[in-house]
């Protein structure tokens, strides 16, 4: 068969991942996905801009009775995010059977509960939609895997089953369940199946080239229904090897590239987003060549050194951190964010901070309301894997002043809306949120901590506290302020600066255009001499004030500043 430049292209790397044999009909099959959906997928282009801000919620973050939640989410953004917020992650709105959506048991199929296909076709002519790719794993109870039990030949070598006595001791852990998880076969066998994550988490095994097309096909459907960017959870584990660490492996990085390229052949949009909560070195090598692999990279580091900062009045680590901070190219950038749904991520920054500083977080975290979680380290020993804290209560203990403690929270979200890339903003920190001990104590998960849902009436009650709704605005009114200031964009270029162990700061600079971001993590007054910018004088693009000579910066505040001329 003679293949174009592009097939070649595919058929090449799936020569790095299988046999040749395996490899020749692979690319048949994905051949003919290519064609399928090119007849069904109207591509939509976007051209990133400071204008992109997402939102990250569940399906049913907010309810109202008589009304699906996706057709009350849809409700919110258009009447309560005002044209500030442009996009949506919406989390995994499948069925599924535990882990709040992420033990997905039909991948192509809407919870009934929260409504139907056409509901997140109509949020995505609206707004652009990123979409879960749960792929590295799936519920136990899923029909994949059922049949895999059943011993369907169709779904045969889905699922990795391994004698109990392989060593096993390599493998990278991110939590403290055992590795395997015994199943019993309807013949009687037992199968010890990976799961990486729990016991109801079962794991592809794409060492079965089948299983990569049928996640292929899986994320054309998910494009087919609005999405222009695909968020590919957990992706780090996704090849196994025993004698491995089975993390970060180069067939992992072969498969990422893959699937950016096949979904490009209908979509070329298709914007590629790694969640990968891992040291920050192997976080960004999922940026690969800067032209091949994903668009963006969860920026996990930096919800950890923003809390650090905080909590020591201290930006030296961070700042250490951001002079380093490369790209490979202008096509990529970071996916920044402080809260998730998950919580904070330590591994992140388990080579940049020291051990007695890493104690000092999870200590505040503990001491603030929050809880944590651990990861085994395969030497008999755990270590903090993610806090489970809402961002608010992680910066500010809880019987410091409400004022102060929202404060402190606006000034760790102006970090994240500035910083070079695009922000995500998880929906209960749009309100300042504190943690749900009544969510973790009923379900046994400590991640329910930072997943309160609401009804309509409930966050309506919420918001009518003054001062918190005042927070509501007043952020709503920073992401504007950010929305219109083209140095967002977040493929601008940026340098950051050494100024004060108190400031983190750094410039954006577009064409002729310059903004510079300050932001005083200490509870003190810091000045600097303006001159340390640029010679001249700037607009605090905030308060649209002109800023000149001696710059003052009050503790837990920020400012952005666009510099306006020579003096």
């Amino acid at each position: 068969m003679n293949y174009p430049s592009t097939d070649n292209f595919i058929k090449m790397r799936l020569k790095r991942i299988y046999s040749s044999t395996d490899a020749e009909l692979c690319l048949e099959e994905i051949m003919e996905l290519i064609s399928k959906y090119k007849e069904v997928i109207t591509p939509k282009p976007h051209v990133e801009s400071e204008k992109d801000v997402i939102l990250i919620c569940y399906g049913d973050h907010l309810t109202q009775d008589g009304e699906k939640p996706l057709v009350t989410l849809k409700g919110f953004l258009d009447n309560q995010s005002q044209k500030c917020i442009n996009s949506v992650h919406i989390l995994p709105f499948y069925p599924y059977t535990s882990d709040d959506g992420f033990s997905v048991v039909d991948y192509t199929e809407v919870d009934r509960k929260l409504g139907t296909w056409e509901d997140i076709k109509h949020i995505s002519q609206n707004y652009r939609l990123m979409c879960d790719a749960v792929v590295n794993h799936m519920s136990s109870k899923s029909h994949w895997f059922e049949e895999y039990l059943k011993g369907n030949d169709r779904y045969k070598d889905y699922f990795i089953d391994m004698d109990p006595s392989t060593d096993l001791t390599m493998v990278t852990r991110p939590r403290t369940s055992p590795l395997l998880t015994p199943f019993t076969a309807p013949d009687g066998t037992t199968k010890n199946i990976w799961s990486t994550f729990s016991a109801d988490q079962v794991d592809l095994n794409y060492a079965n080239y089948k299983v990569l097309i049928d996640v292929l096909d899986v994320l054309f459907t998910y494009v087919e229904y609005g999405a222009t960017l695909i968020r590919l959870d957990a992706i780090a584990f996704l090849w196994k090897e025993v004698g491995s660490h089975s993390v970060h492996l180069p067939q992992t990085h072969e498969i990422i590239q893959l699937i950016r390229e096949v979904l490009h052949q209908v979509a070329p949009e298709i914007i590629i987003i790694t969640e990968t909560n891992v040291p920050h070195q192997e976080n960004v090598s999922y940026f690969g060549s800067g032209h091949d692999e994903a668009q963006m990279v969860y920026n996990f580091a930096l919800p950890p050194l923003i809390i650090h900062s905080m909590l020591t009045g201290d930006a030296t680590k961070m700042t250490d951190w951001a002079m380093h901070l490369e790209l490979p190219s202008d096509k990529v950038c970071f996916f920044n964010f402080t809260a998730s749904h998950d919580g904070v991520g330590m591994r992140p920054i388990s080579d940049i901070l020291s051990e007695e500083e890493v104690q000092n977080i999870v200590d505040t975290c503990r001491a603030n309301g929050g809880l944590v979680s651990y990861r085994d380290c395969g030497d008999g020993t755990v270590k903090p894997y993610e806090l489970n804290c809402t961002f608010k209560m992680l910066l500010t203990s809880p019987d410091k002043p409400v004022e102060l403690r929202l404060k402190r929270m606006l000034l760790s979200q102006s970090i994240a809306l500035a910083m070079p890339g695009v922000p995500g903003i998880y929906f209960t920190s749009l309100f300042g949120a504190s943690n749900w001990r009544e969510g973790a104590e009923e379900s046994g998960v400590n991640r329910s901590i930072n997943r309160q849902k609401f009804t309509v009436d409930e966050l309506s009650d919420y918001l009518t506290n003054a001062v918190k709704d005042n927070f509501f605005a007043i952020y709503r009114d920073l992401i504007r302020v950010r929305t219109a200031e083209p140095c967002f964009n977040p493929y601008a270029p940026f340098r950051f600066l050494n100024l004060n162990k108190s400031l983190f700061a750094f410039e954006k600079f577009l064409e002729d255009e310059s903004l510079f971001c300050l932001f005083n993590v200490s509870n003190d007054n810091v000045k600097i001499n303006s001159k340390d910018l640029m010679n001249g004088s700037f607009l605090d693009i905030v308060s649209m004030k002109i800023v000149e000579g001696t710059i003052s910066i009050p503790g837990n505040e920020f400012l952005w500043l666009k510099f306006k001329g020579e003096q």
